[in-house]
This record gives C-alpha cells, sequence and structure tokens, in this order.
C-alpha cells in the first residue's frame, strides 16, 4: 500500500509560513517569468513583491523560495518589444546586474511595472494602464512603504554603525531569526526598552562574541528594573545560562519560555508593524 501524500498546505497556512520567513509586507504577487544572469533561459515562478524585495517559489503552493531579488537600488524599468501576444517584457537595470521579466499578459505586466516602480521610486507612476482600483492600490502601498522606510531608519539609529544600510528585515531561510532579535548592543537594547515600554519588554540581541546570544528585558514589578541573560549556542541547541540551565532547539523556543515562564508578562519587542502588515494581503 503506497503511503498517502501529505496534503497540500491551505492559502492561509501558506502566507503565515511565507511571513515566518520574512516580515516584508506583501504588496503584490503573481506568476512571472524570470531571466537573471547566471539563468540559461527563463524561469516560471510565483513571485512575491514584499517590501522592495522580489522573493521567487516554484509554485503557487511553496514556502520556501528558490530565489531572491533585491531591487531597491533599481536603476530603470526599460519595456521590451515583444513578438509574442498578450505578452509583456521588460527589464529591471540594477547596478550589478539586469534582470528580464516577462507576463503571462499585458494586464499583468502593467501591474507589476506599477508595483515595482512605486516601492523603487516612492511614488506612484503616472504613466501606466491601470484601473482606478489598482490605481487606489498603488497609493495604497505607497504609503506603506513610506512607513516602512522611516522605522527601518529610526531602528538604524540605535545601530553602531550608523554610516551602513539598516540591516535587511528578512532572514535566510536556513537561520530564521525571531522578530524581536536586533543587531544592538546591551545599551541600545536597554534604550530601546526604556523609550518605547508599549512595543514589548524583551530584545534578543548579538551576544559579545559572533557566536553567541544574549536576552535583555525590562521589568516593572516595584521598580523598572534590566536584567541580561546569556544564551549559548550548543551544537544545534541553545542553552540560557540559569540557575538551572535550559537548553532549548532553537532560538524561536528561547522567547517562547521566557514568554511562558512569566505567564505572558515578558513581551517580544517589536519595534516597527511591518510583521503585522505583512499579515495583510492586498486582494487583487
Amino acid at each position: 500500500m503506497l503511503a498517502k501524500k501529505p496534503p497540500k498546505p491551505a492559502p492561509r497556512r501558506i502566507f503565515q509560513e511565507r511571513s515566518k520567513i520574512t516580515a516584508l509586507p506583501l504588496y503584490f504577487e503573481g506568476f512571472l517569468l524570470v531571466k537573471r544572469s547566471e539563468y540559461q533561459e527563463y524561469k516560471h515562478y510565483w513571485t512575491e513583491l514584499r517590501g522592495t524585495t522580489l522573493f521567487f517559489y516554484t509554485d503557487k503552493k511553496s514556502t520556501i523560495y528558490t530565489d531572491k531579488l533585491d531591487i531597491i537600488d533599481l536603476t530603470c524599468l526599460t519595456d521590451q518589444n515583444s513578438t509574442e501576444k498578450n505578452c509583456a517584457k521588460f527589464t529591471l537595470i540594477l547596478p550589478k546586474e539586469e534582470v528580464q521579466l516577462k507576463t503571462e499578459n499585458t494586464e499583468s505586466g502593467e501591474e507589476w511595472r506599477g508595483f515595482i516602480l512605486t516601492v523603487t521610486e516612492l511614488s506612484v507612476p503616472l504613466h501606466v494602464s491601470l484601473l482606478p482600483g489598482q490605481v487606489i492600490r498603488l497609493h495604497e502601498v505607497l504609503e506603506r512603504e513610506k512607513k516602512r522606510r522611516i522605522e527601518m531608519e529610526q531602528i538604524s539609529s540605535f545601530s553602531p554603525e550608523k554610516g551602513k544600510e539598516p540591516t535587511e528585515d528578512y532572514v535566510d531561510v536556513l537561520t530564521p531569526m525571531p522578530e524581536c532579535f536586533y543587531t544592538v548592543s546591551r545599551k541600545e537594547a536597554t534604550e530601546m526598552l526604556e523609550k518605547n515600554p508599549s512595543l514589548g519588554n524583551m530584545i534578543l540581541r548579538p551576544g559579545s562574541d559572533s557566536r553567541n546570544y544574549s536576552i535583555t528585558i525590562r521589568q516593572d514589578i516595584d521598580l523598572p528594573r534590566i536584567k541580561h541573560y546569556k544564551v549559548m549556542s550548543v551544537g544545534k541547541n541553545y542553552t540560557i545560562e540559569l540557575e538551572k540551565p535550559v537548553t532549548l532547539p532553537n532560538l524561536f523556543s528561547v522567547i517562547e519560555y521566557f514568554v511562558k515562564e512569566t505567564r505572558g508578562n515578558l513581551r517580544p519587542f517589536i519595534y516597527s508593524t511591518t510583521a503585522t502588515l505583512g499579515r495583510t494581503i492586498i486582494s487583487l
């Protein structure tokens, strides 16, 4: 007797799984034919535009992307003449590569052009052939992207390397991180918790070395108190250095442990609303 195939993920489940990979808000999605410099030919992908990043999936039901493309530094978008009927072709010109995109129909092509230009230029393009409702959605995305950029700038103000671009608010599939992880120092984590108590009271941050982590918490019992806990990477597990050390399989479990042990008194510090926005899909 053959083993039953595992059930296919439901749409909501798929979206939730993808949201674990990235906190970037979903602005637009659909099928695209993509040809990057290393590709021999076009590849057919289900594509999501999240923030200013394109995530490519092998099909509509995949929960793990196979490739991604950051388009924030887009130089220009050029249209290409296509000999194929009902097909739109254009090229994304980036500082380090040119990426050719092809859509299944001209209407889809106009939508992709509109959304890509809106998030990269931070303005709604005037010369796109879209319906009034589609243009309204572009304006909604524009406001969300502007708000996201402002929030990322605020987060980067806590970064010790002020001259660099803010850290991307998504992480690689192989090393997903809790939403309350920030690349900040002990002092900066303390300042974040003290200045924004309504956003949460627990931050996961890098340890003093590059291998381990620390958790900074702020508790209001009698007086506000700041505490720091070391989280050591031990093989594939993580050990919280307590009076009785606790070993857990991943950093998500570490955060969950603190939340459960304090009966919800400790809450992950979520600085921006991008994670919340990321759960709102714009219906097309």
